[in-house]
C-alpha cells in the first residue's frame, strides 16, 4: 500500500491523503483549506472513493467540485450537516454519489476494507478509519480529541486491540504547540457560561459554531442552571433538528426553555424556502405555538434570554433592543479573530463587540492536545507515526517514537525503512560533512 498526503504535511486544513494499491486508489477528506493564501489541490487522477471523516470544511469543501460520479462514504448524520452548510452559505446542496457508513461496521471499496471508528470532535459525526490491503493497516486518526463530552470515545479506541501495532497511524497535532490550560473540557466552558450569565440583569450573546454540537450543549446547561431562556437562529435549529437522527436528549425548539429567533431570519428563511424537498415541514414547524421568538418579546425583559447567532446579528439586535451593555460569550477558535482566517469585515465586527460589551472568551478545542496525543499514539504503537493535519511536523520527534515526517505529494510506500524526505535530509548531513 501507498500513501501520499496531497495536502495536510504543513498546515491545518485542506485535508487530503491518498491510499492506493496496485487496482485501487482511494482519497481521505478532500478539504478546502482554512488560510485564504493556501492553494486547494486538484486530483486529475482516477479515484474509486472519497471517505470523509467529518463534516468541516476544511475535510469535505472540495468533494463539491469533484466528478459526481465519484462515490463520498460519509456518516447519514455527516451527510446532512454536510448540506446544511452549503445551503446556509448560499450554495446548491451537495450533488454527489453518497453511500453512508455506520460506526464500527466494515465495508469494502476495490481492495480496502474500511472499518469506521467514532472520535470524539467539535463536528458531531466524526470518524477514524482503519483501512486495510495487501495485509497492511492504516489508521487514519481524522480530527480527534479526549476532552469533549464523548471522551468515552477516545478511551474506547485506545482499548481496541484489532487497532495495536497497525503498520502506519496518520495522525493530526493540530494543537502539537498549544494546551488547552484555561479550558480543559466542556464542562469548564459550560461553568465559565454559568458564572458569567447567572447574576446579571443584562442580555447575554453567544458567539460560535452551529454544528459544534458540544458547545451548544454547554451554553444550554448553563442556561437551564441559570433559568433563562436559550434562543437560537433558524440554522441552528436546524442542526438541532438532524441531531434527532442520532440523539433524542439533544436540545431543541421543541423544549420549552429553547426558542427560534424570528428577527433577523429571512437570510435563513429564504434559503429553506428555496430547498422544499431537503426541509420537509421544518418551515412551518418554526412557527408552531411556543417554537419562536421575536426582539420585540426579548425586549421586554432582556436579562432573561441568552441567544446564540452571528456576530453581524448580534451588533443589530443590541441597537434594536436599546440595551447599555450585554455579555458576548465568544466561544470558538481564536484563529478567527484573525485576518489569515477570516475576512476583514467579520473582524472589524468582532472587535467592536469585544470592545464595546462584556467579552468572554469560553472555549474548549475540537483537538487532542499533546497529552492527549501522546496516549493515542502509545497506545496504538503503530510502526511508523507520520504527522498529518499540522504546522509543526518537525516537533513530532521530540515526542513520539518511530516518526516518518513527509511532504505534501510524496510517496510513500508502507515498508520502506525511511521516507524520500528523511533521505534527503541525511544526504544534506553528509555532503556538510565530507565539505567540513
Amino acid at each position: 500500500m501507498k500513501i501520499t498526503i496531497h495536502k495536510g504535511t504543513n498546515e491545518i486544513g485542506g485535508s487530503c491523503i491518498e491510499l492506493s494499491t496496485n487496482n485501487s486508489t482511494i482519497l481521505l477528506d478532500y478539504g478546502t483549506p482554512l488560510q485564504e493564501d493556501s492553494t486547494q489541490i486538484k486530483i486529475e487522477k482516477p479515484i474509486d472513493a472519497i471517505l470523509v471523516s467529518h463534516p468541516h470544511q476544511d475535510h469535505f469543501g472540495e468533494i463539491a467540485n469533484i466528478d459526481t460520479t465519484i462515490p463520498i462514504y460519509c456518516g447519514e448524520l455527516a451527510k446532512e450537516l454536510m448540506n446544511a452548510t452549503k445551503i446556509f452559505t448560499g450554495n446548491a446542496p451537495l450533488k454527489n454519489n453518497f453511500y453512508t457508513f455506520k460506526a464500527w461496521e466494515r465495508f469494502n471499496i476495490g481492495d480496502f476494507t474500511i472499518t469506521p471508528y467514532l472520535v470524539d470532535h467539535s463536528a458531531t459525526d466524526a470518524y477514524a478509519f482503519l483501512v486495510e490491503a495487501d495485509n497492511q493497516k492504516v489508521l487514519y486518526s481524522g480530527d480527534f480529541r479526549a476532552n469533549g463530552r464523548k471522551s468515552k470515545l477516545f478511551d474506547n479506541i485506545i482499548k481496541d486491540k484489532k487497532l495495536k501495532n497497525v503498520d502506519v497511524l496518520l495522525m493530526e497535532g493540530t494543537m502539537i504547540q498549544r494546551s488547552n490550560h484555561d479550558f480543559p473540557d466542556e464542562q469548564s466552558v459550560e461553568n465559565k457560561i454559568y458564572e458569567t450569565i447567572k447574576s446579571d440583569d443584562q442580555i447575554s450573546f453567544m458567539i460560535g459554531s452551529s454544528q459544534n454540537i458540544d458547545s451548544i450543549v454547554s451554553a444550554y446547561r448553563a442556561c437551564k442552571k441559570a433559568g433563562k431562556i436559550f434562543v437560537i437562529d433558524m440554522y441552528t435549529a436546524w442542526i438541532l433538528e438532524k441531531l434527532k437522527i442520532v440523539s433524542s436528549s439533544i436540545p431543541n425548539m421543541s423544549w420549552d426553555d429553547v426558542k427560534v429567533l424570528r428577527s433577523f431570519g429571512k437570510i435563513y428563511y429564504d434559503k429553506i424556502s428555496e430547498n422544499p424537498s431537503h426541509f420537509g415541514g421544518f418551515k412551518s414547524k418554526i412557527y408552531d405555538d411556543g417554537n419562536h421568538i421575536q426582539l420585540d418579546e426579548i425586549k421586554l425583559s432582556p436579562n432573561k434570554f441568552f441567544i446564540k447567532m452571528s456576530p453581524s446579528f448580534i451588533e443589530k439586535s443590541i441597537q434594536k433592543l436599546e440595551v447599555d451593555n450585554a455579555n458576548i460569550i465568544y466561544s470558538q477558535w481564536l484563529g478567527y479573530l484573525k485576518e489569515e482566517f477570516n475576512n476583514q469585515k467579520s473582524i472589524e465586527i468582532l472587535k467592536r463587540l469585544e470592545e464595546k460589551y462584556n467579552w468572554v472568551y469560553a472555549h474548549t478545542s475540537g483537538h487532542a492536545d499533546l497529552e492527549a496525543l501522546q496516549m493515542f499514539a502509545s497506545s496504538i504503537n503503530p510502526k511508523k507515526l507520520i504527522p498529518i493535519h499540522t504546522e509543526h511536523k518537525e516537533e513530532f520527534e521530540n515526542y513520539f517514537d518511530n516518526v516518518a515526517v513527509l511532504e505534501d505529494n510524496e510517496v510513500y510506500e508502507i515498508g520502506q525503512s525511511l521516507s524520500v524526505h528523511q533521505v534527503n535530509e541525511l544526504n544534506k548531513i553528509f555532503k556538510n560533512d565530507l565539505e567540513s
